[in-house]
């Protein structure tokens, strides 16, 4: 079941902080009072297209940042193989320092909150944006080969804030600094006169 318009699953876990520091229980909610953000499952440190996520959503951390987002990577690993995985260069399999927090899920309790476990223990490549309210307003989740584009988390963002703001609507492929969509049907009526052929 889908948990978008539902409160956000809590939950206080062992985790690597950006800094690369420990936190022993690290808490969801206390996290990202008054924030966005964007937690993001992946099956296990040490694998392939996991790595490629990571530093993904790690290079655009300032990004994510300056929109207040909490950028939260959740797998079944030790916060110690997270740990020893940043510590590991790119060039012998490892990740380096990432500029976002690693939360461990050994028992795979958050993993089952969020819907998106697997029998064999790991994580589907789920993605999840809650608004400040602790809600979550979006979801995609990925069968394992599948990477995600982190742009298009970034893009969802921008268009959540947007209706906060402007209590406008998003339509199709819509961008930051675009006009929104009045909800009505003469709103609908008038955007899409204007930028059909562009759909």
């Amino acid at each position: 079941m889908s948990l978008v318009t539902r409160p956000a699953p809590d939950f206080t876990k062992p985790a690597i902080l950006p800094n690369g520091s420990f936190e022993d229980n690290y808490n969801l909610y206390s996290h990202i009072r008054d924030k966005y953000a964007v937690l993001f499952f992946y099956p296990l440190d040490f694998t392939f297209v996991c790595p490629s996520e990571i530093i993904a959503h790690s290079h655009r951390a300032k990004e994510f940042k300056q929109r207040n987002v909490e950028v939260i990577g959740i797998s079944v690993d030790s916060q110690f193989t997270h740990y020893a995985w940043r510590n590991t260069p790119i060039t012998q399999g490892g990740i380096g320092p990432i500029d976002l927090t690693l939360v461990a899920d050994l028992g795979g309790e958050i993993m089952t909150a969020y819907g998106v476990d697997l029998p064999n223990h790991i994580a589907l490549r789920g993605s999840f944006l809650i608004d400040r309210k602790g809600v979550v307003r979006h979801e995609v989740v990925n069968d394992l080969p599948l990477g995600r584009d982190v742009d298009e988390m970034l893009r969802m963002v921008d268009a959540l804030r947007f209706f906060e703001e402007h209590g406008e609507l998003c339509p199709a492929g819509w961008k930051n600094g675009e006009p929104g969509m009045k909800a009505s049907p003469e709103g609908v009526a008038d955007y899409l006169s204007k930028h059909a052929e562009k759909l």
